[in-house]
C-alpha cells in the first residue's frame, strides 16, 4: 500500500504531460522549426510537383479537380498565409490533417519525406504569394 501514492503521482504526471501534448499540441520540434537557412531548389519544386500539386496545383491556388473536391485553401493568399506558423504548416504536412469529424483532409507525409524536405516545402509555400501574378 505504500507504493500507491507514488504510482498515483507518477500517473498524474504522465497524464498531465500527455494532456499538454494533445491539447496544446506542443512538441520540441515546434520550437525548433527555423526556415531562415532553407532554400527553395529544383528538388523542392520536384517535391512539390510529386507530392502537392495534384491538390494544390503547381501555383498553390488549389484550383485542381482534387483541390476543389478537398476544398483546399489558396496558398498564395497572404491572409491565409498569416493564419498559420511555419511550425504549424510543417506539423500539418508531416502528420496530415483531419476535419472535426476525423475525416482526412490531407494525408501525412512524415513517412515519405524527411524533415528537411518538409521544411523545403513549407519554405516553397511561403514564397508562393511573391510569385502570384
Amino acid at each position: 500500500m505504500k507504493h500507491i501514492p507514488y504510482i498515483t503521482s507518477l500517473s498524474a504526471f504522465a497524464l498531465l504531460v500527455s494532456w499538454n501534448a494533445i491539447v496544446l499540441n506542443t512538441t520540441a520540434a515546434e520550437t525548433e522549426i527555423d526556415l531562415s537557412d532553407v532554400k527553395v531548389t529544383k528538388e523542392t519544386v520536384e517535391l512539390w510537383k510529386e507530392h502537392c500539386s495534384s491538390c494544390h496545383g503547381n501555383d498553390g491556388k488549389g484550383k485542381t479537380k482534387a483541390g476543389r473536391k478537398a476544398k483546399v485553401k489558396d496558398l498564395t493568399d497572404k491572409k491565409y498565409q498569416a493564419s498559420f506558423t511555419d511550425t504549424k504548416g510543417f506539423l500539418n504536412t508531416k502528420n496530415g490533417m483531419k476535419d472535426d469529424k476525423g475525416k482526412e483532409q490531407m494525408k501525412a507525409y512524415g513517412e515519405k519525406l524527411k524533415d528537411d524536405q518538409l521544411k523545403q516545402l513549407i519554405k516553397f509555400v511561403r514564397v508562393l504569394p511573391d510569385k502570384k501574378k
